[in-house]
């Protein structure tokens, strides 16, 4: 069976860098065009003109979260299998790290260079650093182990978390959560994720 035609859309600065790295890990085939939201390659597979998006044999999927845990599931990596009780642990942890970091980082992101300038609160931002690293002390008391946030297996999830504790790097929120430094530390070291970001 041929291997499906893989073309992702978004620069490896946006959560494109997500489905890039998920690509690698998987050893998959694929062409990567760097186009910004609503850019005219990206308008004709993606009315909305966000990114990323993905087309798969010429059907286009958006969602950088969606895209990741659809390509685990269909090569049958990277992830628990759908209908098990790891599975539902396993995308626990990617909905509260979508609501606890990434919600908060993007709204930053809107109240510093997204939303027009008469729309913009700077003030927000000290509110938003005080809950990011609230939530990511939360969050570092509740891993285990490890490596992985799943144990000895790497999922969707940790793609989602260290991409989103990289961006926050980027936009100056400290992580102080000792535990979750580390964690983060040792997951930027993957090949598979310095690939993606030589994308760009």
């Amino acid at each position: 069976m041929a291997s499906p035609a893989y073309t992702v859309y978004g620069t490896a600065k946006s959560r494109a860098a997500r489905v890039l790295w998920m690509l690698e890990e998987l050893g998959q085939p694929y062409e990567h065009i760097p186009a910004h939201p609503r850019d005219a390659a990206l308008s004709a597979v993606s009315p909305a003109g966000k990114i990323p998006a993905m087309t798969v044999d010429g059907t286009a999927l958006t969602d950088s979260t969606a895209i990741i845990q659809y390509l685990a599931d269909r090569h049958g990596a990277l992830t628990f299998a759908a209908g098990t009780l790891e599975r539902a642990r396993q995308d626990a942890l990617t909905h509260c790290i979508l609501d606890e970091f990434d919600a908060v980082l993007w709204t930053a992101a809107r109240h510093s260079f997204i939303l027009p300038e008469e729309h913009r609160v700077a003030g927000v931002k000290d509110s938003l650093r005080w809950e990011f690293n609230r939530n990511t002390a939360a969050f570092a008391a509740r891993m285990g182990d490890g490596p992985f946030l799943m144990g000895e297996v790497m999922t969707v999830p940790d793609i989602v978390l260290t991409h989103c504790c990289l961006w926050a790097r980027s936009a100056k929120f400290e992580i102080t959560a000792p535990k979750l430094a580390e964690y983060l530390d040792q997951l930027k070291q993957r090949p598979a994720l310095r690939r993606a970001f030589k994308r760009e």
